[in-house]
């Protein structure tokens, strides 16, 4: 390559070009996967080409098919965008190529990773000596985080895991709540116990576990005395809701051979907010915590986070050795703290993302975003046919579009939900996705995002207006 500059400031170019769009771009793009499909070149070339024009034509072809995510009227699935500093902090990761496996491979990788989970830890208010991985996303950071909790309960019971394997190993109580994420119970399938095993505790009508049903459950006395993990959630991914952690955590730790982990995917950050911390009291008494950067951290895709109390079961159940690999005698090997070997090195963009933001930045973007939240719920409760189901406690709100002509059929409503919810789409203004909650299918609104304002809020509400009187006057196609 005899042009690097040429092709990186093209690249630059067409970046910025690209996020100097996301705030006024249609959301979700109008184009069908055979026409994205035709703008690629199908063929496999010969000779290479030259890499500009590399660039420039897969920038033409792709940017039809991507979705405005990174925007500030994205609300599905909580995807939060990316801090200025974090996407810059991005570039240079790939640019800089490192693996950031051992700190022999890249002793700059593992240094800036040591840095930001440190700043993580004292955020979120955890132990300071906890041991910390970065992983894809929240699915591998509870794969992380419960296989340490499995190491440890097992070997209180007398087992070696990562030696015998689990047949012939003591019987290990899972105990989820019953709105557990699906990473959660798929961490738990790809560690060997299977993803319906997990006794499931009742919760209540905004999807919080009911802490008198889990001490009943864990006071069976067929199972008590049992190796025990129970998994709560910080931020119900429908409602925002939180477990009551401090009462589960008395109850876990009354066991005597029990972990507790904490799902944190987005809900973890609260503990980063002055006015949202008390959701999260009672967090730092688990023994595990899982949470994602690449959701309320606003940094790029991707990055999840694991966190362990005790790193030596973290260690333990996620080191990797071998005779050619060079293990650090002192320094941190950051692949013994996730199962990968050849990584990305995560823990720049979480740096830069923490450090152009500090303590007061981080938390007065969780709290706008919380504040926001409320404003669509305000804005949207009491309409024609409009219901909020949720209590709105973080940043995600259930939307209902009942038939005003028949509110108590639940079928009518059903058909009328998802009509208005394929229209908002259609409509491009914002992109919000849909769910099925306690029976009921509603819009789900999870606002995550540093851009968004609350004009951003306005617009997005008057779409969704738009789209709730055309369905009540018969005007949208039936879903």
């Amino acid at each position: 390559m005899d042009d690097w500059d040429a092709l990186l400031d093209r690249t630059a170019r067409i970046a910025r070009e690209w996020l100097a769009s996301v705030d006024e771009r249609r959301v979700f793009p109008d184009s069908d996967a055979e026409a994205l499909r035709a703008g690629f070149p199908q063929d496999l070339p010969e000779e290479g080409e030259d890499p500009t024009k590399v660039i420039e034509d897969l920038a033409r072809a792709a940017t039809p098919g991507l979705v405005a995510s990174p925007g500030p009227r994205y609300f599905g699935f909580v995807i939060g965008g990316s801090v200025p500093a974090s996407v810059a902090a991005d570039w240079l990761t790939s640019a800089w190529d490192q693996n950031a496996g051992l700190y022999v491979s890249s002793p700059a990788s593992s240094l800036i990773e040591e840095i930001a989970a440190r700043s993580v830890l004292e955020l979120s208010g955890l132990p300071r000596d906890a041991g910390v991985g970065f992983a894809t996303g929240a699915t591998m950071a509870n794969f992380a985080c419960l296989a340490a909790a499995r190491s440890k309960v097992l070997d209180a019971a007398g087992w070696d895991v990562e030696a015998n394997g689990l047949v012939g190993a003591p019987p290990v109580r899972l105990i989820v709540g019953e709105e557990v994420h699906a990473t959660a119970t798929y961490a738990l399938r790809l560690l060997g116990f299977g993803g319906k095993t997990a006794v499931r505790i009742p919760v209540d009508a905004n999807g919080a576990m009911q802490a008198d049903a889990l001490r009943e459950a864990l006071a069976d006395p067929a199972t008590r005395d049992r190796p025990t993990i129970v998994a709560a959630q910080a931020g119900n991914v429908n409602t925002g809701a939180f477990d009551p952690l401090g009462e589960i955590a008395d109850a876990v730790h009354g066991l005597p051979n029990a972990w507790l982990h904490v799902d944190g995917a987005f809900g973890f950050w609260a503990a980063a907010a002055p006015t949202l911390s008390h959701l999260t009291a009672g967090m730092e008494r688990a023994d595990s915590w899982t949470t994602d950067a690449h959701k309320w951290l606003n940094v790029p895709y991707d990055c999840g986070i694991a966190i362990v109390r005790e790193p030596t079961w973290l260690a333990r159940s996620m080191a990797l050795t071998a005779a050619y690999l060079l293990a650090a005698d002192r320094e941190r090997d950051p692949y013994d703290w996730v199962a990968e070997g050849s990584r990305r090195a995560r823990g720049t963009t979480v740096y830069a993302a923490i450090r152009s933001l500090g303590r007061r930045g981080l938390a007065e973007l969780i709290e706008r975003d919380c504040a926001l939240a409320r404003r669509f719920a305000a804005s949207l409760h009491g309409r024609s046919g409009i219901r909020i189901l949720n209590d709105v406690v973080l940043n995600q709100v259930l939307v209902r579009f009942d038939d005003p002509a028949e509110p108590g059929d639940v079928a009518a409503g059903d058909a009328r939900t998802k009509a208005v919810i394929a229209a908002v789409q259609r409509d491009g203004t914002m992109w919000a996705g849909g769910t099925s909650w306690h029976g009921l299918a509603a819009m789900r609104i999870s606002v995550s995002n540093w851009r968004t304002t609350e004009a951003d809020v306005d617009r997005s509400v008057d779409s969704i207006l738009r789209a709730a009187t055309a369905a009540t006057k018969g005007k949208l196609p039936a879903v």
